[in-house]
């Protein structure tokens, strides 16, 4: 991976629908010369996929929350597939510290949110926190340091 490729992982990161005559433009090669790196950045694992970013609450989640659950090593095999079919866990984590597990969601409700507890607690302990605010919102990783700009 060179300048360019991390140049243009950065400038996808920053808006996935640039068209490939905007990033030519910005790594100074021709589109199709673009089209092969970004192809082959795919194929290799470096960009994993595309989406929009959406706005939850004007879809209606007006609750996000981070979930500790402490579950037992035996409990996994039975808890990934629950977890992977919740459709609004957001992230799921395996981490370290007071909680195996650290998970990311989204309710309409605090009655929702309260009834998904309840199906968690199945698996173990849990400790929720409601969000109130998001300073940083998600982004993409940094690729490329100012002065190789």
């Amino acid at each position: 991976m060179d300048k360019i490729d991390k140049k243009l992982i950065s400038l996808l990161q920053e808006n996935a629908r640039y068209s490939l005559k905007q990033l030519a433009e910005q790594v100074y090669l021709s589109s199709p010369a673009v089209s092969s790196r970004i192809e082959r950045l795919q194929r290799e694992g470096y960009i994993k996929g595309y989406c929009a970013i959406v706005d939850e609450q004007k879809l209606g989640y007006h609750i996000m929350a981070y979930i500790g659950l402490e579950i037992s090593p035996k409990q996994k095999g039975e808890f990934y597939p629950f977890i992977t079919n919740c459709p609004n866990v957001l992230e799921c984590n395996c981490v370290t510290g007071n909680y195996s597990m650290l998970l990311k969601v989204a309710f309409m409700s605090t009655q929702e949110l309260d009834l998904f507890i309840g199906k968690l607690q199945v698996f173990g302990e849990t400790q929720t926190q409601i969000v109130f605010s998001t300073i940083v919102h998600p982004r993409g990783i940094k690729t490329i340091e100012e002065d190789e700009e």
